[in-house]
């Protein structure tokens, strides 16, 4: 490990229980900095509503007034997921509301870039959906130095990933992937506990500067672009605790992890990929049946350059 980053784990990398909630609040009060939470989701009707619940009760009272507003993004749900997230108290937007002008694509990266256009706060947090038994401190704690430090302008969680009752074995794509790619082109950044996580927040003003691919390699190119653009002495991350959500089978891995080396790529050369699919085979009746798929190629470009968006900011 570089001594760079052995300086900036002994900097950069904290536990949540380090910045209490009321020095939190004292911060955001003194800096009137806005908060905004996000949650991406699709067909999570079994555990979005807790999550709304839980930030709401915990975070958006009058005695702690940390979240100043909660956008559940609906990707397409075919279930309740609308519904209970608005239940539970959330701003629901559906994606394809978002910008018309543009057609939406399918995918977690498109979600994330569209939600800029909804929200208005100077820190955005984002949080997946399908977290169980959630904290509202995965909040706080990445929000925390945001506000009580201008010097840190990204901040990942970082968490313990229990996969089939066993500690730290989930997050198999970050192993077999993202985390040797990192360290292998982007040594600054194999501090990073979980690189891929979806839980994390970052100053407005440097999200609406980065490209967002509209699927899975959002992570890794927020990450890697956070770092050339404000360096990584502007990069943080926060300890909270245990990640508990749904594992997806090898097959969906598989696509995520061709989606995370293309973006990695695509960072590397600003190249294009000669063929962006990815077989997979599955066991039939009469064998092996190959199914193709395409690896995402699109992206977005910097929100603040979207004219819909200085429209908004300006309003």
């Amino acid at each position: 490990m570089l001594e760079e980053v052995e300086r900036w784990l002994s900097r950069r990398s904290w536990s949540a229980t380090e910045r209490p909630v009321e020095r939190i609040l004292a911060a955001k009060q003194r800096t009137g900095t806005t908060v905004s939470v996000v949650l991406p989701a699709l067909d999570e009707e079994a555990t979005v509503g807790d999550i709304v619940a839980a930030i709401r009760r915990e975070l958006m009272t009058d005695a702690v007034p940390l979240v100043d507003e909660l956008v559940v993004i609906d990707s397409g749900s075919g279930d309740r997921t609308a519904e209970v997230a608005a239940k539970a108290g959330a701003r629901v937007v559906h994606r394809d509301a978002i910008l018309p002008r543009i057609p939406a694509l399918p995918g977690k990266g498109e979600v994330l870039w569209r939600s800029l256009l909804v929200t208005s706060g100077d820190v955005v947090c984002f949080i997946d959906a399908d977290l169980k038994d959630f904290d509202a401190g995965f909040v706080s704690g990445i929000v925390g130095p945001l506000l009580t430090d201008p010097d840190v302008d990204f901040v990942k969680a970082m968490y313990d990933r229990p996969f089939g009752g066993t500690a730290g074995q989930g997050g198999r794509v970050t192993e077999l992937v993202a985390r040797p790619l990192l360290n292998l082109h982007w040594p600054q950044l194999a501090g990073i506990v979980q690189p891929l996580g979806g839980e994390y927040a970052a100053r407005r003003s440097l999200l609406e500067r980065l490209p967002f691919p509209v699927g899975y390699g959002v992570e890794l190119a927020l990450l890697v672009d956070a770092l050339h653009t404000v360096g990584l002495d502007a990069l943080a991350q926060v300890d909270v605790g245990v990640r508990k959500h749904r594992h997806q089978d090898g097959q969906a891995l598989g696509r995520m992890a061709a989606a995370i080396y293309r973006t990695a790529q695509l960072r590397l050369s600003r190249g294009h990929l000669v063929r962006p699919e990815l077989t997979q085979f599955e066991r039939g009746e009469h064998g092996f049946v190959p199914h193709t798929y395409a690896v995402d190629t699109e992206e977005r470009p910097p929100m603040r350059d979207i004219e819909e968006y200085a429209v908004h900011r300006a309003a």
